[in-house]
């Protein structure tokens, strides 16, 4: 692992800006190899030294990886002039690493949203090659049945010509003309689960995104909450690589 800067390592883990690390460095909150470091743009070497932050170890992460609830009304996008995007539900230290959202969910949709910037893992969950499989739960205008289920199952086409790879449609209620489904997915054109429902005649009222590949959506998180991966799901989400 190549030297860096204390100040730098401390950033790139999403603990701290590099003017906190500054302010606790003076406190002496700072330690490498159990001695105090006052001095945060000294340089170490990650895999060579024991660094504590505020009395807790640091293990130094090249990529970060988040899971978060996405909630109604937010861009799944890095920026915008106008509108409040996810990056605006994380601490600095993180949007000052380049995390990016990995794929989209639509403003009016919620569920699992993964954030990285891990380029490469990134790549490898949207590539189209991959397949990799997205789960939704939904509730529709209309009452859906077994055609629905057998015309996702041979590969929809929507209404503008689109075909669609085969997908599965699960109906677990239809009550007072709404239809309440599962839909599975492994592929992401644009608004796709939207659009596949609407060829159906039944048009969605809301839209929550649940799985994504190998990971669920942690049912601790409430919308607009985030945590990191653990190292189990992180490993999980590596498997799309082989």
């Amino acid at each position: 692992m190549p030297v860096q800067r204390i100040d730098r390592l401390l950033t790139n883990m999403g603990l701290c800006s590099r003017k906190e690390a500054a302010v606790a460095a003076k406190r002496g909150l700072v330690t490498v190899d159990g001695e105090i470091c006052r001095d945060v743009s000294r340089k170490i070497d990650p895999d060579k030294c024991r660094i504590t932050f505020r009395g807790e170890p640091v293990g130094y992460e090249a990529y970060v990886c988040l899971m978060m609830y996405k909630p109604l009304g937010v861009l799944s996008a890095t920026e915008d002039r106008e509108q409040k995007t996810v990056l605006d539900l994380l601490p600095e230290p993180y949007r000052a690493r380049g995390v990016f959202p990995v794929g989209r969910l639509d403003k009016d949709t919620s569920g699992l949203l993964l954030l990285t910037d891990d380029g490469a893992l990134g790549h490898a969950l949207t590539s189209p090659r991959r397949q990799v499989e997205k789960v939704y739960e939904a509730e529709a205008d209309g009452e859906l049945g077994q055609a629905d289920i057998d015309a996702f199952a041979a590969g929809l086409a929507l209404r503008d010509g689109t075909v669609c790879r085969p997908a599965k449609l699960e109906i677990h209620a239809v009550r007072e003309g709404h239809s309440f489904v599962t839909v599975t997915v492994c592929e992401g054109k644009y608004h796709q689960v939207r659009r596949m429902l609407a060829a159906r005649g039944a048009p969605v009222l809301t839209l929550k995104r649940v799985a994504e590949g190998p990971l669920s959506l942690d049912p601790a998180l409430e919308p607009g909450q985030w945590r990191p991966l653990r190292q189990d799901e992180i490993g999980l989400l590596r498997t799309v690589f082989d």
